[in-house]
């Protein structure tokens, strides 16, 4: 009963925001409200806990639309300075087909810019590019959020397999048992074996370069199928050598980093190497699709709930062209700023991290609760080490760079500002929402907080079948919190203990914790809200989230039937119920896809 009750916070807004298509700025206040309901009513949390969490989620949200506020301006700033339209000219001359441009941009600078940064800043660079070049807004997003998988276990130098896996296992007498029985034993004072931790990021590589293989696919055939002039999966398939190709080109170095360097590069090395090798490959025609390259229809014709506010400028000939490295140097600058700032040895990080230059906005509560484990929510704000700086400042750059007026950079920020105050609604209450859910543990009523008490319902009803939904667990997770680094946090001590119950190898199920943990950033609200909002697509959320939802869905089921057939393999042999499902997936993926060319085949040879 207790775990369907902490389903109903996400059920609310499955209903309101994916079925009824009610907009987020309506959608999450109902969310929150039955969240904060159940925290005092039915976990007894104390109100003070309650309104401390909503706090530190405002906090939180402002975070947030700060960074919104930062890639809404720098793109501002290079559509007055002329950038964009060099940048959209130079992607012409790599190939004018739109699904090669989504793959380069989207799939391997989106998958590098996580690796640097993480925290949603791919959609944040990314997404507002595609928009520059032409691309619908809505068409933007989706391509935008169903990348954000693969990449995103390693981001911001693998933030959620360090901190959040590290610190969801740290410490337990269990875990430090097993990574010593496996020959994994680590220094004294270090908790957890970075070894061991090493293992990890490992298998969760393998799992994303496999299950990652068909992203690429997935976002070009989404984009031809619902926002194409035919409207057809076909025209997005057609390109599978050069998708399939762009996809290795990532993981396979991704897959080497993880398993000989660590966690800390897979994505930020595998981004770079795969833009080296498509781009070259796309300018000698390697692989490229054959016939007239694939475009959108005129703008004229497309849906309104395509377009935001933010629009790509048309040429303006009286305005001399722009060459395309000064034109690109903007993002060079944002690109190397946000490597030198996460890279510790740089010593960059540190200073912005400073307690000199950091904001600290802990809840003051009565003396006598302060001690409370309850309220150990720590509101603290790095502001000069958040992505919107460094926007803010390649931004500044970029007006004296790029030779800008002041009434041009003066409208930049004007346009800016009025897109932010259009998205501040919604992520005022997901946020709050989603720290209410997470914070609820410790009240009278003797529950667990409120992920935990839902993730061991689903333990109790699966069983031995665990595995198959190992992922669903760690995507409900980042659905909710936004992070993968939090859901990993949360549960990655809940699905180890899982694994042992049920005799598997844990280190698996943490790493299925992991794969799922990043799926879910593919549905994740205020993901959405975020991404919508940087190209001024608000009210759409709903619409985003049920074309990225199937993609979550295979993303999580495909690695757990995988998983399933690893666990299982000595005990039930390598012929079994999650490799059988693994491998009747991926047919049926492929009939469909083939189902899908003839179909529309004929359907032209008639007329």
């Amino acid at each position: 009963m207790f775990a369907l009750l902490a389903t109903l916070p996400i059920a609310v807004v499955g209903l309101f925001l994916v079925v009824l298509r009610w907009p987020a700025s309506r959608a999450m206040p109902l969310s929150y409200i039955t969240a904060a309901i159940l925290a005092l009513f039915v976990w007894k949390v104390p109100a003070i806990q309650v309104a401390v969490a909503s706090v530190h989620g405002l906090i939180v949200a402002g975070t947030l639309l700060y960074i919104i506020f930062g890639a809404i301006l720098l793109l501002n700033t290079l559509q007055e300075s002329g950038a964009i339209r060099a940048i959209r000219k130079g992607f012409i001359d790599i190939s004018p087909d739109r699904r090669v441009q989504v793959i380069i941009i989207a799939w391997l600078f989106g998958s590098f810019i996580e690796g640097s940064a993480g925290f949603g800043t791919p959609a944040a660079v990314a997404v507002p590019l595609l928009v520059g070049l032409g691309f619908p807004a809505m068409a933007a997003v989706v391509a935008g959020m169903m990348i954000q998988s693969t990449p995103v276990s390693f981001g911001a130098l693998g933030t959620p397999i360090i901190v959040g896996v590290g610190g969801g296992l740290a410490g337990d007498a269990g875990v430090i048992d097993f990574a010593t029985g496996s020959g994994f034993t680590a220094a004294s004072g270090e908790g957890i074996s970075p070894a061991f931790l090493s293992s990890i990021a490992a298998k969760v590589a393998m799992l994303h370069a496999v299950a990652g293989t068909l992203i690429p696919l997935f976002v070009v055939s989404f984009m031809t199928r619902f926002f194409g002039p035919n409207r057809s999966f076909a025209d997005g398939l057609r390109i599978w050598p050069f998708a399939i190709f762009a996809a290795l080109s990532m993981t396979l170095p991704y897959l080497a980093v993880a398993v000989f360097l660590g966690p800390e590069f897979p994505s930020l090395i595998g981004g770079l190497c795969g833009l080296a090798i498509v781009v070259t490959a796309a300018r000698t025609g390697f692989l490229m699709p054959k016939g007239e390259p694939w475009n959108f229809a005129p703008r004229e014709t497309w849906d309104d709930d395509w377009n935001g506010t933010i629009q790509v400028q048309e040429e303006d000939p009286a305005q001399p062209p722009m060459s395309l490295i000064k034109a690109w140097l903007p993002y060079v600058f944002v690109a190397g700023l946000l490597v030198a700032t996460r890279v510790p040895e740089l010593g960059v990080k540190s200073l912005l991290q400073s307690a000199q230059l950091l904001i600290d906005w802990d809840a003051v509560v009565p003396s006598s609760m302060a001690a409370s484990e309850a309220l150990a929510i720590k509101s603290k704000v790095q502001p000069f080490y958040l992505p919107g700086s460094i926007f803010i400042v390649v931004s500044a750059i970029t007006f004296a760079l790029h030779g800008m007026s002041s009434a041009a950079y003066g409208r930049a920020w004007k346009s800016s500002g009025k897109t932010v105050l259009k998205a501040s609604v919604a992520l005022v209450f997901t946020v709050p929402m989603v720290q209410v859910f997470i914070n609820s543990q410790n009240g009278a009523g003797g529950l667990e907080k409120m992920p935990l008490v839902l993730a061991e319902g689903v333990a109790d009803l699966t069983g031995a079948a665990w595995p198959i939904f190992s992922p669903v667990i760690g995507g409900l997770g980042a659905f909710v919190a936004g992070s993968n680094t939090i859901s990993n946090m949360m549960f990655s001590l809940f699905q180890f203990d899982v694994g042992t119950r049920i005799g598997v190898s844990p280190d698996w199920i943490v790493a299925l914790q992991a794969i799922g943990g990043a799926a879910g950033n593919t549905i994740c609200v205020h993901n959405v809200v975020a991404a919508s909002a940087v190209v001024g697509l608000i009210g759409k959320e709903g619409a985003v989230i049920r074309k990225t939802l199937w993609v979550f869905a295979y993303y999580a089921f495909v690695p757990g039937c995988l998983g399933y057939a690893i666990v299982w393999s000595d005990t039930k042999g390598p012929i079994n119920a999650g490799s059988i499902l693994f491998a009747g997936t991926l047919v049926l993926l492929a009939g469909l896809a083939v189902s899908q060319c003839r179909k529309e085949t004929n359907a032209n040879e008639s007329k």
